[in-house]
């Protein structure tokens, strides 16, 4: 805008990909009245995967963002029939526990709070964010192909594929991380409920429930509304990961399944014999190996997993990615307020203050992810099978995530911002 000074204008942000993280962070902006634009790369908006669950501590900040995101959630979300996430034995039988050997040993159970760790469809929780966006904020068919940033009070340019342009004062991305492999690759699948049931009974299919063994785990939950059984078979690989073009994913069998886990018990073995007859095969990177120093650049941030991209074992991904984005939205709106002159000083300010109050916290988490994978298949030397040992590790692990103040969080943030700018 030629003859408008930066700080005399809205600030205009571009968030690159319209993911979980990217459409609360926008839902987060529009409820704080901040323009935006979100760019996807895709031709309309799509999760990868089939489930998903929340933890306590990405409802609370689901809820800081803006309500109406905690609302689409719970609108899609699928209440367990108790509030105790379960860890049991899927490997030894124990025929004292019943006469069909589908009940297994209890080694740990942890309370959620009341309907907690709930869980749902991506895409149809996707759907429902979609909703709350207008649609005038959203371009789809855009791939990101490089970024101007310079050291005036210019907007960041961006050149897209298609060979169009666009401006900003920040945008959400970055294409340094670089994932690897954890050797570790998981069968992802989805059981009608009545088929499950009728195999595995109520309690099995009503709850969230981890069945563990060597080399391998399984997560089974329910999902739509208790229509269908939601299930992640995770197994140990030897292997580097090839697949087509480089892609995570790769055709699988149920066959495959079955056979990766035709020494567990009878619960597990049912489980496998009645997903699809063709899976999805989904190789499990992080960027533990090779993490980002920082996740800002200039102008520039990482958010959600193209910063700290973690294995799924605590199920608390896409959850730092929403804290993420409350950090963001906040001190985006702080900077639209801010009487300070020098804008493009004071967004970089920004950014700064959100890298030091994410760090830490996220980076810790895709080394945990990597820990808990290991005690989830009776691989960790301290550890084992052993229940005492196990229940006390995912205990205060869980609770590091969980237990979370995101109120402090965002007070945290607004302080040490303001810190930074009368430095």
């Amino acid at each position: 805008m030629p003859g408008i000074l930066a700080e005399d204008r809205p600030i205009q942000v571009a968030i690159i990909g319209g993911g979980i993280v990217g459409l609360t962070l926008a839902i987060g902006l529009l409820h704080r009245n901040v323009n935006f634009t979100i760019y996807e790369r895709a031709q309309s908006f799509r999760e990868l995967g089939a489930g998903i669950g929340f933890t306590p501590n990405a409802e609370r900040a689901m809820i800081a963002l803006d309500q109406g995101i905690h609302r689409a959630f719970k609108r899609v979300s699928t209440p367990n029939t108790e509030d105790w996430f379960q860890w049991v034995d899927g490997y030894n039988r124990d025929d004292e526990l019943g006469p069909n050997g589908m009940n297994e040993q209890l080694i740990f159970k942890l309370y959620c709070g009341a309907r907690g760790f709930e869980g749902c469809r991506r895409q149809d929780f996707l759907e429902e964010l979609v909703k709350l966006i207008p649609e005038k904020n959203i371009q789809c068919g855009k791939s990101l192909k490089s970024v101007i940033d310079s050291r005036g009070d210019e907007q960041v340019l961006m050149y897209f594929d298609d060979g169009t342009t666009a401006e900003a004062d920040t945008g959400e991305e970055h294409p340094a991380s670089r994932p690897s492999y954890t050797h570790k690759f998981a069968f992802r699948g989805l059981i009608p409920m009545n088929k499950a049931r009728a195999v595995l009974g109520d309690d099995k299919t009503s709850t969230r429930l981890m069945h563990l063994g060597p080399n391998a785990h399984a997560l089974t939950f329910p999902v739509a509304m208790g229509t269908v059984m939601n299930v992640v078979a995770f197994v140990t690989d030897a292997n580097d990961w090839v697949a087509e073009e480089s892609k995570f994913t790769a055709p699988a069998t149920r066959d495959e399944a079955m056979n990766a886990f035709s020494a567990f018990g009878p619960a597990v073995r049912a489980i496998m014999s009645l997903l699809p007859d063709e899976l999805d095969k989904w190789a499990i990177f992080d960027t533990r190996d090779h993490p980002v120093p920082t996740y800002v650049q200039g102008r520039l941030g990482l958010a959600g997993d193209a910063a700290h991209a973690a294995a799924p074992h605590h199920g608390a991904g896409a959850g730092f990615g929403i804290e993420d984005a409350l950090v963001l939205a906040t001190l985006i709106k702080a900077v639209e307020s801010s009487s300070v002159r020098g804008r493009t000083g004071t967004i970089r300010t920004a950014l700064m203050t959100y890298n030091d109050i994410r760090y830490e916290r996220t980076q810790w988490l895709v080394d945990s992810s990597r820990v808990v994978g290991e005690l989830y298949e009776w691989q960790n030397q301290d550890c084992g099978s052993d229940p005492e040992k196990f229940g006390r590790e995912v205990d205060w692990r869980s609770h590091q995530i969980w237990d979370f103040n995101v109120d402090k969080m965002v007070r945290d943030t607004l302080d040490q911002f303001e810190q930074r700018l009368d430095a």
